[in-house]
């Protein structure tokens, strides 16, 4: 499956509030640790009510324990061309 509509996808596939606004952050062509970086700098600046959608090349496994730190929760699937992670508040 492509990710071609990443805000679609998110509200059919993944378990994230259906009614609150989304934020697209693509992250592929960063090399780490700036996939990282900039997606905890975005989310601190995202309304409470905001699900980030990372668009990246690999699962951000670095990223899982810093949003558990932070209260976030997140759902992260792989698709064809892409890995798609969307990010919201607990």
């Amino acid at each position: 499956m492509s990710a071609s509509d990443p805000e679609r996808l998110v509200r059919e596939e993944f378990d994230v509030p259906t009614d609150a606004p989304t934020e697209r952050l693509d992250v592929r062509d960063l090399g780490p640790p700036k996939p990282l970086k900039n997606t905890l700098e975005v989310l601190v600046e995202l309304d409470a009510e905001t699900v980030l959608i990372q668009l990246n090349d690999r699962a951000p496994q670095h990223l899982y324990p810093k949003l558990d730190d932070r209260g976030y929760e997140y759902e992260t699937r792989e698709f064809d061309d892409v890995v798609v992670t969307a990010i919201w508040p607990a």
